[in-house]
């Protein structure tokens, strides 16, 4: 009969072949490829000394192509749960050093056991994919393990927050774990997502493209807007993960975390009075008006390298919480196309299902022109951002800097699809078009340029300014640019106890 100290001392035995993945080698790879282990990930994720791992000893079950001669405890996943800044959290490790991380049914349910946990006790799910996809070996079993978690991150949608870092390869049905949680971060040169390699690729299409072009983070954060985040490295990245956890909720239950500040609510800024151009037609960097409000001047980005008409992100003012929505006159002019309405409209959707109050800041035009808009789909897409913001019911600011105009000016969150308070500067230009083109249809038979002025002079007097809007109660004040941070404190300290229900349905039928 073995000794009690035989037994502890067998249990530490395992317990440090587990925490060694696929040995000493293929740590070492792990390495010199510029990547992390598992475990070096989640101990830098998650507070010092806070992981408590769950099933550190599952193996496979398969007995096919000689596997039940290979069997290492943890089977290529480390999971559990741990806190960040103090808070508690769930999290998943893809461990590339066993089998290369790829999903078996074993660990599938591993994943799946922790998902069901952070639901339950309402808790954020974070990722850290590094697979080489569904274990081959196992077959048709490997396919469900991946089809279970799709469901579950369908169901969690909306009730905790799920974040994905892609932290080395993401292939094949792997990538759509990832495409169904709510931020996905990438590492510059180390990580990539597709759903066919490019081995593939040049199979069916004969193009000729290699790993990083087709799915790199370069690629998913400025082409197809797939990502959110890119860091330099692993370390990095995982911080950035962090950055976002201190800006969201537990769950959709919760309000946001009140992150004390020093920075006065009644501060003023009279850089804020020069920002706007006189010139209607000069650019200007709307994140220095962000920025400016923000507690401390901080901003967190997302999707900051796509569609960068639009700019999207959050910030705190007065302790809590905030989303931004802004159009970026510094490019394109801050109109909105397909690209920028979907990174919006998914945006303000995250804020509304976890009681973030949304701030919107309008310069607009109108919608981007063209052939390749229109074939592409710009009425659905434009639809989703309406959609968006008249279904959320969180509290609503909309701030109009300058431009405001036709269809565009619905869209942003206009008091007439549910904004509670509407503010413009003395700069705002509320009307159906701008003056030259409002002439141009008003007045097509003008005889002389100088009769042609004239007339754009009366239009601008009587509609490129914001009090007509006003006079109606479509804007609620006028405001000067360096009260800004006050004012939408105001705003939000009243709209704090808003309630407000949508009417009662399975789940509305967004344009997809």
């Amino acid at each position: 009969m073995k000794t009690n100290e035989e037994k502890y001392a067998r249990f530490e035995e395992l317990s440090k072949a587990a925490e060694l993945g696929g040995g000493i080698e293929r740590i070492e790879k792990q390495h010199q490829a510029g990547r992390l282990t598992a475990r070096e990930r989640v101990n830098l994720l998650l507070d010092p000394g806070t992981f408590t791992e769950l099933d550190k000893f599952v193996t496979h079950r398969s007995t096919n192509f000689g596997m039940d001669k290979t069997k290492i405890p943890g089977d290529g996943v480390v999971s559990g749960y741990g806190k960040i800044d103090g808070r508690l959290v769930y999290v998943f490790a893809q461990d590339f050093t066993v089998f290369g991380g790829s999903l078996s049914r074993s660990n599938a349910d591993k994943i799946i056991k922790v998902t069901k946990l952070a639901m339950q006790n309402g808790a954020p799910i974070i990722g850290l994919n590094d697979s080489g996809g569904a274990r081959i070996q196992e077959g048709v079993q490997s396919l469900a393990g991946y089809a279970d978690i799709f469901w579950l991150n369908t169901k969690a949608s909306g009730v905790v927050p799920q974040i994905s870092a892609i932290l080395g390869p993401c292939a094949g049905g792997a990538v759509y774990s990832p495409a169904l949680t709510d931020f996905i971060f990438m590492v510059k040169d180390t990580s990539y997502m597709f759903v066919t390699g490019p081995d593939v690729v040049k199979t069916v299409t004969h193009e000729d493209v290699t790993k990083k072009e087709l799915g790199g983070a370069v690629t998913h954060n400025t082409k197809s807007g797939v990502a959110h985040f890119m860091g330099e490295d692993d370390a990095q990245t995982i911080m950035m993960v962090r950055e976002l956890m201190s800006f969201l909720p537990a769950n959709n239950m919760e309000e946001t975390p009140l992150k004390k500040t020093t920075d006065s609510s009644f501060r003023t800024d009279e850089k804020l009075m020069s920002l706007i151009p006189s010139d209607p037609n000069k650019p200007y960097d709307i994140k220095d008006l962000i920025h400016s409000v923000c507690d401390n001047n901080y901003f967190f980005e997302v999707q900051e390298h796509y569609a960068q008409n639009m700019v999207i992100g959050y910030g705190r003012l007065g302790g809590k919480t905030v989303g931004f929505v802004a159009n970026q006159p510094a490019v394109y002019a801050g109109v909105l196309d397909i690209n920028s309405s979907i990174k919006a409209a998914r945006f303000v959707r995250f804020c509304d299902a976890f009681n973030i109050p949304l701030i919107t800041l309008v310069d607009v035009p109108g919608f981007l022109p063209g052939t390749a808009q229109e074939f592409g789909g710009i009425i659905k897409h434009g639809a989703k951002l309406l959609y968006a913001f008249s279904e959320a019911t969180v509290p609503k600011i909309t701030l109009i800097t300058r431009k405001g105009y036709g269809g565009a000016y619905d869209v942003m969150n206009s008091k007439h699809i549910g904004a509670d308070v509407n503010y413009a500067y003395p700069t705002a230009e509320i009307a159906v078009m701008g003056a030259q083109g409002a002439v141009n249809i008003l007045y097509r038979n003008l005889e002389t340029e100088e009769a042609r002025q004239a007339a754009i002079s009366e239009y601008e007097d009587t509609f490129a300014n914001p009090y007509k809007a006003a006079e109606l109660g479509y804007v609620d004040e006028i405001i000067l640019p360096r009260d800004t941070r006050k004012k939408l404190i105001d705003a939000l300290e009243m709209t704090k106890n808003k309630r407000e229900t949508n009417p009662p349905k399975k789940h509305g039928n967004i344009p997809l």
